[in-house]
C-alpha cells in the first residue's frame, strides 16, 4: 500500500517493520524524517517529483513510502472488548470519509469500526492520510455480511441505532448501555436489510433549507452526541 506525506510518515514511523521502502523527492531536506529513517535503518531511494506524483495522489510533501497492506483485526477481536460504541458504515464509498470518521472515532475514544469487503471504501493510502495518523489507534473490522455482524452483536448484548431523517432526533431518544451506529452509503443511506435489522432509527435535527449532512460530518455529531449519554 502506497501512503505519503510527512504527517503520515511520522505516524507510521511508530510501526517501522510496516514499512517497506521510501520514496524521497531529490529535494528534499526534513532532519527529523530523516535521523526517524537512519535511527530505524529504513530504506529509501531518491526519485524526481514527476516519479512521486506517478506513485501518490496528492500533496506528497516529497516523501512517498510502500507500507505493508493494512491487517484488519477480527469480530472476535472486537466483541471481546466489549466497547460501548461500535460504528458500522453501510457501504461507504468516499476514501475521506472512512478518514475523516476514523479521526473522529480517536478523538472521541472510540475504538471500533466495523465495514464491509464488498462494494465499501477500503483502508487505503488515502483513508491513511486522511485520518492523520488516527489508524494506528482505531481498529477496522472488515466483515461479508453487516446483517450477521449486527445480529452477532445484538447476541452479545448490542442495541442497534441506524440513522434516518424523518426519525427521532437522537437527544430526544434514552441510550442502551452498549450502542452500535450505522452510517448509511453517501446517497442512499442505509440499504433495506441493514436498516430491517436496526433496533431503532435516530437522526440529527436540521435547522437551515438542505436535509442531510456529509457523512462524515453526521457520523461526528452522533457520536459525541451518544458518547455524552453513554
Amino acid at each position: 500500500m502506497i501512503v505519503y506525506g510527512k504527517n503520515v510518515f511520522n505516524e507510521i514511523s511508530n510501526n517501522a517493520p510496516n514499512i517497506r521502502k521510501i520514496y524521497l523527492a531529490n529535494s528534499f531536506h526534513d532532519d527529523k524524517i530523516m535521523k526517524i529513517i537512519k535511527d530505524h535503518n529504513l530504506k529509501y531511494v531518491k526519485a524526481d517529483n514527476k516519479e512521486l506524483d506517478r506513485l501518490s495522489k496528492g500533496n506528497h510533501q516529497g516523501i512517498v513510502v510502500e507500507v505493508n497492506e493494512y491487517e484488519y483485526v477480527s469480530l472476535e477481536s472486537i466483541l471481546e472488548a466489549n466497547d460501548d460504541l461500535i460504528i458500522v458504515l453501510d457501504h461507504l464509498e468516499d476514501p475521506h470519509n472512512l478518514g475523516a470518521i476514523i479521526r473522529t472515532c480517536e478523538a472521541a475514544g472510540v475504538k471500533s469500526i466495523i465495514i464491509p469487503k464488498d462494494r465499501s471504501v477500503q483502508v487505503n493510502g488515502t483513508v491513511m492520510k486522511v485520518s492523520a495518523g488516527a489508524l494506528e489507534y482505531v481498529n477496522v473490522c472488515c466483515i461479508s455480511n453487516i446483517v450477521n455482524a449486527l445480529n452477532k452483536l445484538k447476541s452479545h448484548g448490542y442495541f442497534i441505532y441506524g440513522t434516518k431523517m424523518d426519525a427521532p432526533h437522537y437527544k430526544d431518544i434514552t441510550l442502551a448501555d452498549k450502542c452500535v451506529l450505522v452510517i448509511g452509503n453517501e446517497g442512499s443511506g442505509l440499504s433495506r436489510l441493514v436498516s430491517d435489522t436496526c433496533d431503532e432509527m435516530l437522526s440529527i435535527k436540521m435547522h437551515g433549507q438542505i436535509n442531510s449532512l456529509n457523512a462524515s460530518v453526521a457520523c461526528a455529531i452522533l457520536i459525541y452526541g451518544i458518547k455524552a449519554d453513554l
